[in-house]
C-alpha cells in the first residue's frame, strides 16, 4: 500500500498516531524537499526535486515496499494525490487527508466552503481566475509564490474589480501565522511564499461582467471580423451541448469564440482549435487567457490535414472551410457513437457542399436569421445579419 499523508504547517505534530506510526514504518518516504526535512530517519528519501516523472517511476517500481508519500494538507485537492491516482492503481492508494488550506481559509473567513469557488494558481496560469471573478464571488487561491497575491490584485484591478477585498494568510495552522488584507487597487504588501488569498470581488462601475449562460457580447473578444455572432454562437453552443470532460474541435477556430465558450461551460470542458491564420491564432490565445481559459489548445494547420493525430473528439464544430473537399466527412469519420458534428455556413458554395453532405449521412438543418438594431439617419431600423445554416448530425 502506498500512503499519501497530508501534513499541515504545524507540522508532525498534527498528525494521528496511526498516521505517525506509518511514516516510521515505511521503507521509502517520498516528497519535497520541506517535508522530508521534518523526518529525522535514515530510509530511502526520494524527492519531487529530481523530477516528477522520476518520483513516480521510482515508486511504481517499489510497490513491494512500504511507501509514504508526503504531501501538503489535502493531497487530492490540487494536491499530488490526483497526479499519482493517473499514474497508480487506485486499490493501491491510501489517502490520509489532514486540514488543508482551503478549509483553514474559509473557516478564517466565516465562509461556507459550497458557496467558495476553490481553485489554484500553483503550477497553473494566473489568468485561470478570469472564469471566476463576478460580483460578490468569494475566491478562494492556492498560491505559487509571495508575488502572487500583488499579480491577483492586478488582474482584478484591470477587469474592474479594484476594489475587491483581499485577505493573505501566512503560514496558516503553524507558529508564523499571519493575515494581511486590503483592496486590490493600492495593493503593495509583501508576503512570505507560502501563502493563501480570499477574495471577495467588488465590482467598480463598468467593470466587465461575464454570464454564465452562453452567448457572450462580440465586443468582448478581440477579432478581425471572424467571429460566430453572439446570437448565432448561443445557438450553436446550444446544439453542441458539451458535457463534464467532453472534448471540442473547433475547425476553422477565427478569434475561437466557439472553443471559449464550451470550455467555460464547465472547469473539465476542453477543446482544441484549429486555425491556419497566425494573428488568429494569437488572438486564440488572447482571448482565452482573458476568459479565463487558457489551456484551450491552439493548432496551426488547415484542416482536413491538421485533424490527423489529435485525441478522438466528442463534439466538433466547423465553421469555416466547409467547402474544402472531404473536411466533412473526415470530421465525421473522427466521431465516436453519441459524436455531434456542427458545421455553419452563410455562403452558397458551403450550403451546397452542406446539402450533399446531409443527403448521405442525415441530420438537422436549420436557418438563423438575425436582425440587428442599427441607426438609418436619425431614425432607427433593424438591418438583418447575413443568414446562417447550419447542420446537426449526432452519430449513431
Amino acid at each position: 500500500m502506498i500512503h499519501i499523508i497530508g501534513i499541515g504547517e504545524d507540522g508532525l505534530e498534527g498528525l494521528s498516531p496511526v498516521v505517525k506510526s506509518l511514516i516510521d514504518g515505511a521503507d521509502i518516504l517520498v516528497g519535497g524537499e520541506r517535508h522530508l526535512e521534518m523526518i529525522e530517519s535514515s530510509v530511502r528519501k526520494i524527492s519531487w526535486g529530481v523530477g516528477l516523472n522520476h518520483g513516480i517511476d521510482e515508486i511504481k517500481a517499489n510497490k513491494d515496499k512500504e511507501i509514504c508519500v508526503l504531501a501538503t494538507g489535502e493531497p487530492l485537492w490540487f494536491g499530488i494525490g490526483t497526479t499519482l491516482l493517473r499514474h497508480i492503481d487506485k486499490d493501491d492508494i491510501q489517502v490520509h487527508p489532514t486540514c488543508g488550506a482551503f478549509s483553514l481559509a474559509a473557516a478564517r473567513m466565516g465562509w461556507a466552503i459550497p458557496d467558495c469557488v476553490c481553485m489554484t494558481i500553483h503550477g497553473r496560469a494566473l489568468e485561470t481566475l478570469n472564469r471566476y471573478v463576478a460580483p460578490g464571488v468569494k475566491i478562494v487561491i492556492l498560491s505559487r509564490d509571495g508575488k502572487s497575491p500583488l499579480e491577483v490584485a492586478d488582474l482584478l484591478a484591470k477587469y474592474g474589480y479594484g476594489q475587491s477585498k483581499i485577505t493573505v494568510f501566512e503560514h496558516m495552522g503553524g507558529e508564523k501565522e499571519n493575515k494581511l488584507f486590503g483592496t486590490a487597487t493600492g495593493w503593495t504588501a509583501k508576503t512570505a511564499d507560502l501563502n493563501t488569498i480570499a477574495l471577495e470581488c467588488v465590482a467598480e462601475k463598468g467593470a466587465r461582467r461575464l454570464p454564465l449562460t452562453t452567448g457572450l457580447d462580440d465586443d468582448l473578444f478581440e477579432h478581425d471580423g471572424q467571429l460566430t455572432k453572439r446570437e448565432v454562437r448561443a445557438v450553436t453552443l446550444s446544439t453542441l451541448a458539451p458535457q463534464p470532460g467532453e472534448l471540442l474541435w473547433d475547425v476553422g477556430a477565427g478569434c475561437g469564440s466557439i472553443a471559449i465558450e464550451w470550455m467555460r461551460s464547465h472547469p473539465t470542458c476542453q477543446a482544441i482549435a484549429i486555425e491556419q491564420n497566425d494573428q488568429r491564432r494569437s488572438m486564440i490565445a488572447h482571448n482565452g487567457a482573458a476568459f479565463g481559459v487558457p489551456t484551450l489548445e491552439i493548432v496551426d494547420g488547415r484542416a482536413p490535414d491538421a485533424l490527423d493525430g489529435l485525441p478522438t473528439p466528442d463534439a466538433i464544430f466547423v465553421g469555416g472551410g466547409i467547402s474544402i473537399p472531404g473536411l466533412l466527412e473526415s470530421c465525421w469519420n473522427a466521431l465516436l457513437v453519441g459524436g455531434r458534428l456542427v458545421a455553419n455556413t452563410v455562403t452558397l458554395e458551403a450550403e451546397r457542399e452542406m446539402l450533399h453532405f446531409q443527403s448521405k449521412f442525415g441530420g438537422r438543418l436549420v436557418r438563423v436569421a438575425v436582425s440587428r438594431e442599427e441607426n438609418v439617419g436619425r431614425l432607427t431600423a433593424l438591418k438583418p445579419m447575413a443568414p446562417v445554416l447550419q447542420l446537426c448530425i449526432v452519430k449513431e
